[in-house]
Order: C-alpha cells, then structure tokens, then sequence
C-alpha cells in the first residue's frame, strides 16, 4: 500500500521509510507528489497533534490517496517542555540544527535536571478528512556538547541511557528501535492493517 507523507525532511522521510520496512512487506512511503510547489500552511497549533492534524487535513486535499503528517520534536523538563512545537524553528524561522542545537546548549548550561524526551504524533487523512492520530515517545538527557554524527536535528545532543549513547552515535537501525517517529508510525501501520 502506498502513503503519502508530506514532509521535506530528509532524515524523517529516512526514519519512516526504514519503519515501514522494519513494519513488513506492502508498505510504500513516498512523498507527496509535487510537495515542493504546494504553499506550506502556518503550524498555528500548540500541540504537537493539533500541528499533525492541521498539516494532514491541509495536504490530503491534494490527493486522492492516504496521507500521514508528522509534528515532533523536543521537550526538556528544565525549560518547562521547550522547545516543544517550535523545535524545527527553536533558534528562528530559517534556523538549521547548528543554531538551533547552540541555543538549546546556552539554554541548558548549568542546570541540574537534564532530563528530555522526543515526541512524535503522525495524523492520518484522506481528501481533507482527519482519520486518526498517533504517538511516539523515547525518553533521553541532554548533553552539555554534540557527540556522534549521524541522525540529524537534536540527535548529537541527546543521550538515550539504554544505548549509552546519543541517538547521533547510534546506527539507524538502532536508532529506529527507540524511534519516536518509528513507534507513532508503527501504530498507525497496525490500525491501518486492522482496518483491512
């Protein structure tokens, strides 16, 4: 079965693709068709669903087809769950992960609670239609500095204790272990084969 993801992150199109395999056969991740020329909506949400859900409804009415939006980033309990729904765009608008990993860096220096967490909801919607929402989560600490270089966005920053790495340091077959984008994916993947 083929899904349309609107997404033009590279290292989320990887991160869901690969879960779609690790998932089992008859699943085919593919953008969206001509997304690059579709004007992107305003994300006005302030949760991470409310954001999955606008993106899904806004971009299924551009086919026909089943399509899955994504809204995930980082929550760290020391800056009261920042940067949150601004994750992609913690350090400005066109910020890229160097200045947003900095000002998170800034942000963290000193403080005692390290503790953090990836969140992932994926909104399924057809023709416009909101049909269902799912969520991921993988608990980590945030470093005072970047290590690994694999993975992208907050990766090099965030140590994943069972792996006693960063999600950086991890391979991507490890890392979709743990993935919060794997684990919301793979719920919608299950209820989509209940549905059949």
């Amino acid at each position: 079965m083929i899904l349309y993801c609107a997404t033009t992150n590279p290292g989320k199109l990887r991160e869901f693709q690969g879960a779609a395999r690790s998932f089992g056969e008859g699943w085919d991740v593919r953008v969206l068709p001509g997304l690059k020329e579709i004007e992107p909506p305003e994300e006005t949400a302030e949760t991470f669903e409310e954001n999955a859900i606008l993106k899904a409804r806004y971009y299924s009415k551009h086919t026909g087809e089943l399509l899955f939006c994504d809204d995930s980033g980082l929550e760290v309990d020391a800056l009261d769950g920042a940067p949150g729904v601004y994750s992609a765009r913690y350090a400005g608008g066109h910020a890229g992960d160097g200045a947003n990993n900095a000002l998170l860096k800034s942000r963290m220096r000193g403080r005692e609670n390290r503790a953090a967490r990836f969140r992932c909801v994926v909104a399924i919607a057809r023709a416009g239609q909101p049909l269902a929402a799912f969520h991921g989560v993988v608990e980590g600490l945030i470093l005072d500095e970047e290590r690994g270089s694999g993975g992208f966005g907050y990766d090099p920053l965030f140590h994943h204790p069972p792996f006693n790495c960063t999600l950086a340091e991890a391979s991507a077959e490890r890392k979709l272990t743990v993935s919060h984008r794997g684990q919301a994916l793979g719920a919608m993947l299950r209820w989509l084969a209940a549905r059949e």
